[in-house]
């Protein structure tokens, strides 16, 4: 069964919605979880524009990573340089993955125009995660 850990900067919305679309389109045969390097809320952003694809990701609770789950994950997929730049070294068993997102809640303007970007990354991080679908761990 394959491990997967999605970490960015404060686990509340690009790394969440990885998780939320791992858990839909990979399945239960893989244990997926996401992190930050800080714990900071779920953004209601996040929920909002993954309900419009039909994911719930409402119960989901914002984490800071967890080195023991880091090291036994078959793949590691930071979404920002921030966890890129600070994810502790794993071992040669891990693969990582890295997916420059912009942090959506970094979005300026009026509230539509912010949407926009959260539905922008919603959707570039859509199309990474069907990329795993076709991932195997090197065993």
């Amino acid at each position: 069964m394959p491990q997967v850990y999605f970490l960015c900067t404060v686990n509340s919305c690009r790394s969440q919605m990885a998780e939320g679309f791992a858990k839909a389109l990979l399945g239960s045969d893989w244990r997926i979880a996401s992190a930050g390097i800080e714990a900071h809320g779920l953004n209601p952003l996040a929920v909002q524009v993954m309900a419009e694809r039909g994911i719930d990701i409402s119960q989901q609770r914002s984490k800071v990573f967890d080195n023991d789950y880091l090291l036994h994950s078959d793949l590691v997929v930071t979404l920002c340089g921030d966890a890129r730049d600070r994810c502790p070294v794993t071992p040669p068993s891990v693969q990582h993955r890295h997916w420059p997102l912009p942090d959506p809640a970094q979005a300026t303007g009026s509230p539509a125009a912010v949407l926009a970007v959260f539905r922008a990354v919603r959707d570039a991080i859509e199309a990474d995660v069907r990329t795993l679908q076709s991932w195997s761990p090197a065993r």
